[in-house]
């Protein structure tokens, strides 16, 4: 594997995460599994760009809960 693939895999999956974190955050998903997975994989290629900043800046300063 050449390390351009290596970045684009860790770069998914932060994606994904991040959109766990932000997008669907306190959302309830109905679908199958596998769409599911889908949706969110897309959406954190797509858009992890601004995604991931955010979801790191949540995951360090917190988010207050009310």
């Amino acid at each position: 594997m050449d390390i351009e693939a290596g970045i684009f895999i860790i770069y998914m999956v932060l994606g994904y995460w991040a959109t766990g974190r932000t997008i669907y955050r306190n959302k309830i998903l109905i679908g199958t599994g596998q769409a599911i997975f889908m949706q969110r994989l897309i959406m954190g290629v797509l858009l992890g760009w601004i995604l991931i900043p955010i979801a790191l800046l949540v995951a360090i300063f917190g988010r207050k809960e009310e």
